[in-house]
């Protein structure tokens, strides 16, 4: 189904360059702000106080949230647990109050909200449970990239599994680049939304090697370069029908979630838009830097009778 149809073939590769310092220039200053600034992270992974508490009716989660910026929290989650009632608070560690005296003074203040409110659970993640978190979200990243790697350079060849692999990562890391620089804080959702954008990225980019490996075989005479164009422009209707309605529903998130959900919305953002530019500009790039031609993608194979034939990898 094509929404956009697009007559002629828009020629992305003639200004590849361009684009490829741009993605540099813009890798290297994420890759600094990371670096310098370091990220926000949430309690998940420094550790902190965690708080349940119940009302008989639903609560609005925005009073919750100001009587503790009135206690002088800045650093804090506030969420519905199961049901509208149920309200789980996490604190930031305190080197002035353990757990229960923060849930004590924190009780103390909802009473005065509603006074039928109830404590139903208080626990303290330590800060080692917040490093192995870290650890093993980093182990989890580590894992996917091994596997596309091993996807791509299987389904198609190497030099379009390691642009793949190149663009995606760049998509990931410029996402962890703006989270820095702004210090937006990097939870648990954060962490899950990169590795979402990482897989959602290499689907746009087999999408495109797949017709790119269809265009080798049926125009045998155009170049490299004019058969990544080609494949590009007529994969473009599918691109802006496929993440303009998925950047709907996420723009919906980013609205409506509220601020629990706020920062993963944002990793969507960013990860969609950068994942069509790398898809578009940087992947095709990267495999015409690499070499990729013709033979590449067709090999022969013998015949019974001595004769050979070209066939798709």
């Amino acid at each position: 189904m094509e929404f956009f149809r697009f007559r002629r073939t828009i020629p992305f590769m003639r200004h590849r360059r361009f684009f490829n310092l741009i993605s540099l220039v813009v890798f290297a200053l994420s890759v600094f702000f990371i670096v310098t600034r370091g990220f926000h992270l949430s309690i998940e992974f420094t550790g902190g106080t965690v708080v349940e508490v119940h009302y008989q009716e639903s609560v609005d989660l925005e009073e919750v949230r100001g009587a503790l910026r009135e206690m002088g929290y800045t650093d804090f989650q506030v969420q519905n647990f199961g049901t509208s009632r149920d309200v789980l608070i996490r604190l930031p560690a305190s080197a002035d109050a353990d757990a229960a005296a923060q849930s004590e003074l924190v009780m103390a203040e909802l009473q005065k909200i509603a006074p039928d409110v109830e404590l139903r659970r208080v626990e303290f993640v330590g800060p080692q449970i917040g490093k192995e978190l870290a650890y093993d979200g980093l182990l989890a990243l580590l894992f996917v990239v091994i596997g596309l790697i091993i996807y791509l350079a299987v389904r198609f060849e190497w030099k379009f599994a390691v642009a793949g692999v190149v663009a995606n990562l760049h998509d990931v890391v410029i996402i962890l680049g703006f989270f820095a620089f702004f210090q937006w804080e990097f939870s648990l959702p954060v962490l899950a939304g990169v590795l979402a954008v990482l897989g959602y990225s290499v689907n746009e980019s087999v999408v495109i090697m797949d017709r790119i490996r269809e265009n080798f075989r049926r125009y045998r005479k155009a170049g490299s370069e004019e058969i990544i164009d080609m494949a590009v422009t007529q994969t473009m209707s599918r691109t802006i029908i496929t993440h303009g309605s998925t950047q709907i529903m996420v723009l919906s998130i980013l609205i409506f979630g509220g601020p629990t959900l706020q920062n993963f919305a944002l990793a969507l953002t960013i990860g969609i838009w950068f994942g069509i530019y790398s898809s578009i500009f940087l992947a095709g790039g990267l495999a015409l830097a690499l070499g990729i031609k013709r033979e590449d993608m067709i090999k022969p194979v013998k015949k019974d009778d001595g004769a050979t034939e070209e066939e798709l990898v």
